[in-house]
């Protein structure tokens, strides 16, 4: 691994924070899958970086609450043809 694990973390969450990013967009941006960007953000960073935790959390939240509706989105398009 190219660097440790709580400096990712820490770079996963500003990254967020800074493009207001979804998870996918975080785990492409990086090279990395979207299963280790949760555990990152979710498992690791509050006992790394708590404040910083607290910053991308509602991020997250609002990632979440919204996913259905870009699926829903995405799905339009698919068979739109758009």
């Amino acid at each position: 691994m190219r660097e440790s694990i709580e400096e990712r973390a820490c770079e996963l969450a500003m990254y967020m924070i800074e493009h207001r990013a979804t998870v996918r967009m975080a785990a492409k941006a990086f090279g990395i899958s979207k299963s280790t960007v949760h555990k990152d953000l979710r498992e690791r960073l509050p006992g790394i970086n708590r404040a910083l935790y607290l910053q991308v959390k509602p991020i997250l939240e609002q990632n979440k609450a919204e996913r259905h509706i870009r699926g829903g989105m995405a799905t339009r398009r698919k068979y739109k043809g758009e």
